[in-house]
């Protein structure tokens, strides 16, 4: 019988729409977590009898039997999450599209709209970095460094840098890099919050400060965009799902039964 391997595909994909929401729902607290979604489409159709339509008359409708659903996507939805107050100089958030640059030790480049950035000392000198110690790159493409002593860091809407030194006097020291892709959702996540550049992404482009749309804002945090509620509906209605296609395949197999135990 078709209906059992096509109920089967359908607790397939409900198996695999669950372990979405979970991931969801686990990251509910995560800073700038994006939500995704599963996307499915349906399977192969076998034609049992076609149109047949000559002079206006015959079937006007085919009989088709469809094979059951797959899974096809998993799309990333890149809204913006609500705005966190942490008021720690080194929190910042991006209102809008882009992300932020990092590079690892070995010049591996990543993206993330996870602001909550540290500053890493060496022989004296600060330089800002993810929790991971990923270098937070600026638009030219180098890090954000500070001199020993400098204080009141001061990071404007445009992602410039400022501090004050020693003797008083404020100091730039450069602006935080801004990237923008024409297909974020085309991203690969590769976990900590980061993103990389795929053939679908297209490359990274770098908006300079005087062309931006989007503001940083110092002292703030980009919670997840994930809503509680409409998760438990989805969540709700892939159980109903799961356990409907359960119950297909058990009348299936009861129907099958019948009509083994069928006597002349």
């Amino acid at each position: 019988m078709r209906a059992l391997w096509t109920a089967a595909s359908g607790m397939k994909a409900q198996q695999l729409n669950m372990d979405n929401i979970s991931n969801n729902l686990a990251n509910v607290n995560t800073t700038s977590f994006k939500k995704q979604k599963v996307e499915f489409k349906d399977l192969l159709y076998q034609n049992l009898r076609t149109t047949n339509l000559v002079d206006g008359e015959g079937s006007p409708v085919n009989l088709q039997v469809g094979h059951g659903v797959k899974p096809v996507a998993t799309t990333r939805m890149f809204t913006t999450g609500n705005l966190e107050r942490t008021d720690n100089p080194l929190d910042m958030a991006i209102d809008g599209k882009g992300f932020f640059a990092v590079e690892d030790g070995n010049g591996n480049r990543a993206y993330t709209r996870d602001g909550n950035f540290k500053l890493s000392v060496d022989y004296g000198e600060s330089r800002l970095v993810t929790s991971d110690g990923y270098t937070v790159l600026s638009d030219f493409e180098d890090g954000i460094y500070f001199e020993e002593g400098m204080e009141d860091i001061t990071v404007n809407a445009n992602g410039l840098v400022t501090a004050k030194t020693i003797d008083g006097e404020i100091e730039e020291i450069g602006t935080i890099a801004l990237y923008n892709f024409a297909n974020p959702e085309g991203l690969e996540a590769t976990g900590s919050n980061l993103y990389e550049e795929t053939v679908a992404s297209g490359e990274a482009q770098l908006t300079f400060k005087e062309e931006r749309t989007s503001d940083i804002v110092q002292g703030y945090l980009e919670t997840s965009n994930v809503e509680i509620v409409d998760e438990m509906v989805r969540l709700i209605t892939a159980q109903r799902a799961y356990e409907t296609n359960s119950k297909s395949i058990q009348t299936s197999d009861e129907m099958l039964g019948i009509a083994n135990n069928l006597r002349r």
